[in-house]
């Protein structure tokens, strides 16, 4: 059973539908004994850094999450979810992040020419660096991506799994460990972001 949780800033409706849809049991949760008792949790997200943080913090759920990652079970984190991973983020501020993946978040505007669109909206191809990694079981170089970012992760060379072109290279895909993250949103990437999300439920 797959754990989504639920703290108010993810795309939870599109997400349950694509591991329906997958023939994958999931549920939308901020309940620890459920997250507990899951085989993988998938942390969605949407909005503003801090906000996001804060309202993770709320829910008294960031001590559950690092006792399962840290006892290896597969997180998941998309988007916003994936930049929570980092150190920290400069979105507005310096905010810490959850600090299961070593890179810091910063605003693509300040990386890329003016005539360039911020928030980065639309599909990209992802270029993959290691193809041995479980997530891209089912990827291809060159499989298509949605994104919706106006930060993207740097310093992270060390967890980096698979990027995209959008002037700057931008991590698309990362991983430690039993961590992973998607700057992408698979849920929201057809076909492509589908087989994705198959992968990383069959991570054990």
């Amino acid at each position: 059973m797959t754990a989504i949780i639920n703290y108010g800033v993810g795309n939870l409706f599109s997400l349950t539908g694509s591991l329906k849809h997958l023939g994958i049991e999931a549920v939308v949760t901020a309940d620890a004994d459920e997250i507990r008792k899951a085989d993988r949790i998938i942390l969605p997200g949407v909005g503003a850094f801090a906000d996001a943080k804060r309202k993770l913090s709320d829910t008294g759920l960031i001590p559950v999450l690092n006792e399962e990652a840290g006892n290896g079970k597969p997180l998941l984190g998309i988007c916003l979810g994936m930049q929570l991973l980092f150190e920290k983020s400069y979105e507005y501020g310096e905010h810490d992040g959850l600090g299961y993946i070593k890179g810091e978040v910063c605003p693509l505007c300040e990386d890329i020419p003016e005539n360039m669109k911020v928030p980065h909206i639309g599909w990209n191809k992802l270029i993959i660096k290691d193809k041995s990694n479980p997530m891209l079981k089912y990827t291809s170089e060159g499989d298509y991506m949605y994104y919706v970012h106006s930060y993207y992760a740097k310093k992270c060379e060390e967890s980096l799994i698979a990027y995209s072109e959008y002037y700057v290279n931008v991590p698309g895909l990362v991983n430690n460990k039993n961590v992973f993250g998607t700057q992408f949103h698979p849920e929201k990437s057809g076909e492509a972001g589908l087989k994705m999300l198959k992968a990383f439920c069959e991570v054990r």
